[in-house]
């Protein structure tokens, strides 16, 4: 079992109504006193604690009451109206104001803080903060940057949307968050992981699952440790398949040959390359192994998997390639200018709904938007229904490519993965991710397993460069093929010794 679920608001609200006689709020003011006890380092300035009109608020009046008892100096700043306040953030404050705190009604200007807690909305805000909440963020931004303290968050950014990751103006940018029951998408993707900095998730002793279908998961080796074995001694290369990667065009070639190296590293018995260039090479000099050829030619080969659109360009020749690799029976993954000539002829979007064999799509957000027929800001605005849709409409398992990318199945689910860097987002990386899923497809791996493991790869090989010093700024694509190799062969590993 994943043992990373999320939620969307609406199903946490239906956890929180189904346990209403226990003191959620008391537990989660308990653990982010806890939190921030360890992150108020210069215990010289006091605390900056902001609360807000409804249950945030009332978390936080219970993490300023037990930070006050441990000695900590705590300024609320609050201008609700206390009788209109929820029930239980309305007893939160008069437990804090009966032992002894107090609540003013601006952030004092002459102060200098060790810590500063938004407590203002968390998930339950829709709509981009105004007046002096707004203000009040602003500002909160501003003293965190020039006192340089941690910024802690209280289930979710202020201005942040808890279920998308697209965020108002303005936002709180935490530096910390500690987000209760359970995680939440937009913590993780679009804005979310610039707005939320380091996530800590408490629980609040339910285990929300057991009452509950999670909405979604975040990536997790769980989803896919069963395919991480050993390879057995009596093998040879046939035993693990041979990957095709179709694309190469004229100018474009080195798209194919990073999607081909990819395959090739992560254990494809045999990769071959069908270029579109005739004028190609007939030889990879970095990686002698590939076999090249026409593209034509490619189609003819005994496959176990495809993959079509690194460098394939929007020609004539190659949508005919696109609807010739449609009619065949190998798991294949669509790519880069594949999905954009899909996009453009519904006819080819008819073949790939009508396949039986499985298929795989990984657009970037700009191909999405063609996929669907609207803009950008539509995809950003709500990925994970846009790669549900994505998936639903064309029958496919979906990577949503970008921050947080959202991986959707035809039935519905979905996944974000928390893997991956800035330094990816340049030339390359795309078909480097293409080779990897079709290397597992092409070793008799599960389509969604495949994927999964694809792209958790993908991005953790990138964290693993960042790690030891290789970019961000200037890392590149076929960098992260040797490390994806190292670190898949350090996963198979790990399983073997549990």
């Amino acid at each position: 079992m994943n043992p990373n679920p999320l939620y969307l608001t609406s199903s946490l609200r239906r956890l929180e109504a189904a346990h209403a006689a226990e003191d959620l709020m008391e537990r989660a003011g308990a653990a982010t006193a806890d939190w921030a006890a360890t992150l108020a380092s210069v215990q010289s300035r006091p605390i900056l604690i902001l609360a807000g009109p409804g249950n945030n608020g009332g978390d936080a009046f219970v993490a300023a009451r037990l930070l006050r008892q441990r000695f900590f100096d705590v300024r609320v700043v609050f201008m609700a109206d206390p009788g209109k306040l929820p029930a239980d953030a309305a007893a939160a404050y008069r437990h804090f104001i009966d032992a002894g705190g107090r609540t003013v009604g601006s952030i004092p200007d002459d102060t200098h803080w060790s810590l500063i807690i938004d407590g203002l909305f968390g998930i339950g805000l829709t709509r981009a903060p105004d007046g002096n909440y707004a203000q009040w963020i602003a500002t909160a931004n501003h003293l965190a940057r020039r006192d340089n303290c941690p910024l802690l968050a209280l289930d979710c950014p202020s201005g942040l949307n808890a279920d998308t990751g697209t965020c108002f103006a303005p936002c709180i940018q935490a530096s910390h968050t500690i987000t209760f029951i359970a995680g939440k998408p937009g913590l993780l993707t679009a804005d979310g992981p610039d707005c939320c900095g380091e996530i800590q998730i408490t629980g609040l002793e339910l285990t929300p699952v057991d009452e509950l279908p999670a909405d979604g998961y975040i990536v997790s080796l769980t989803d896919f440790a069963i395919r991480l074995k050993t390879r057995t001694r009596n093998t040879h290369k046939g035993s693990f398949g041979s990957a095709g990667i179709l694309g190469g065009a004229r100018s474009m070639v080195g798209a194919a040959l990073l999607a081909g190296r990819a395959a090739l590293k992560l254990g494809a018995g045999r990769v071959y390359l069908g270029l579109l260039d005739a004028e190609g090479p007939s030889v990879d000099l970095g990686a002698p192994e590939l076999m090249i050829r026409s593209a034509e030619t490619l189609l003819g080969t005994d496959l176990q998997a495809l993959a079509c659109g690194p460098g394939l360009g929007c020609s004539a020749a190659a949508q005919g390639l696109l609807e010739q690799s449609l009619k065949t029976s190998l798991p294949l993954v669509l790519d880069a200018d594949a999905l954009n000539l899909l996009a453009a002829d519904r006819r080819l979007e008819s073949q790939l709904v009508q396949r039986d064999a499985p298929a795989i799509m990984t657009p970037h957000p700009a191909e999405a938007a063609r996929l669907l027929s609207c803009s950008v800001g539509d995809i950003q605005s709500d990925r994970i229904q846009a790669a549900r849709h994505l998936a639903s409409r064309y029958h496919c398992n979906i990577a949503l490519k970008g921050c947080g990318t959202v991986i959707a199945s035809t039935d519905g689910r979905f996944w974000i993965n928390s893997s991956g860097n800035p330094g990816m987002a340049t030339a390359g990386m795309g078909d480097v991710l293409s080779g990897l899923v079709t290397a597992l497809l092409a070793q008799n791996w599960p389509p969604e397993m495949a994927l999964l493991a694809g792209v958790h790869l993908h991005g953790a090989a990138a964290d693993r460069l960042v790690g030891q010093g290789i970019g961000p700024v200037g890392l590149t694509a076929s960098e992260v093929v040797d490390a994806a190799r190292h670190l898949f062969n350090d996963w198979v590993i790990g399983q073997r010794s549990l």
